[in-house]
């Protein structure tokens, strides 16, 4: 009996990995890797993530859309190449543009693209996932918003979180009440707006600045860890809203292969000016490059 049980659950493992289409390794060799797409004018992607020590594995995430931050994979410690084609081109089309990431053991990535289509750019943020202290939760502040080349973000009964924030970058993590609090969002040459924005105390967020389609900013708050060492792991949560169920975080130590699914925190508040109109991603007329990204 208790053959048969270590057969199905080595057989459970295996299938896990082959779903994430990566190497199965000890949780002391992986890190963590996740897909963000940030730039307001640009259409819908397909991200391909290849590692370079092996080039036969390779994770896809397909239809990447504006205001999308997917869940962190975890994936073996080493090189991966990171490309965007256009959604639905074929995976031997040219990618529009690509960059390179290290992952290291324990560690957490966040491979963003950013800035205006005409410029558009691969960056890579690093993610401190460290819990903040009792009754406190950990923000920072990412622009992303065509509409506001730079912002001021300050937290009710907190530290100022981003001041002349530009677009396209990501501000330092400060640590905020945990519980119910507000931001104050003053884009350049704006008025300032006070947006009330959950912020669990134990968790770690990472807080986008959006264009709103139709004109406007939201606000989004997308958990990146919950409690101590709980991360988001498993699918994309795609669009700039919506909820999912999160598994218990027993389920989530268990499957350490990252297959678990947790919900996405969304929130969608609504400031003031207009989204610039999108345009669709040309095969063969790749955009000029920036944020430390390459063309392939």
């Amino acid at each position: 009996m208790q053959r048969t049980v270590r057969a199905v659950l080595s057989a459970a493992v295996a299938a896990a990995a082959v779903s994430l289409g990566m190497p199965s390794a000890a949780a002391a060799d992986t890190g963590m890797l996740r897909l963000a797409h940030l730039s307001p004018d640009t259409p819908a992607a397909d991200v391909y993530v290849d590692s370079v020590s092996d080039p036969a594995a390779r994770l896809t995430v397909p239809g990447v859309s504006y205001g999308t931050v997917s869940d962190y994979r975890q994936v073996p410690a080493g090189i991966y190449t990171v490309a965007m084609r256009a959604a639905g081109a074929a995976p031997t089309t040219p990618p529009v543009l690509s960059t390179t990431v290290q992952v290291t053991a324990n560690s957490a990535r966040t491979v963003a693209g950013v800035g205006h289509f005409s410029a558009l750019g691969l960056t890579v943020l690093d993610d401190d996932l460290a819990p903040p202290p009792p009754g406190r939760a950990r923000m920072r502040v990412i622009a992303a918003a065509a509409t506001a080349p730079k912002v001021d973000v300050s937290i009710t009964g907190g530290p100022p979180a981003a001041t002349a924030l530009p677009f396209g970058k990501a501000g330092g993590y400060v640590d905020a009440p945990g519980g119910p609090t507000s931001l104050t969002v003053t884009p350049s040459g704006g008025a300032p707006t006070r947006l009330p924005v959950p912020l669990a105390a134990g968790s770690v967020y990472s807080v986008l600045l959006l264009d709103r389609p139709g004109g406007g900013l939201t606000v989004r708050p997308v958990l990146d860890a919950a409690g101590t060492e709980v991360m988001p792991v498993g699918g994309v949560a795609t669009g700039a809203g919506g909820t999912a169920g999160r598994p218990p975080a027993a389920v989530v130590a268990a499957v350490s292969t990252g297959v678990a699914v947790a919900a996405v925190a969304g929130l969608l508040l609504t400031l003031c000016p207009r989204v610039p109109r999108s345009r669709g991603l040309r095969r063969g007329s790749p955009p000029r490059h920036g944020g430390g990204s390459r063309p392939c």
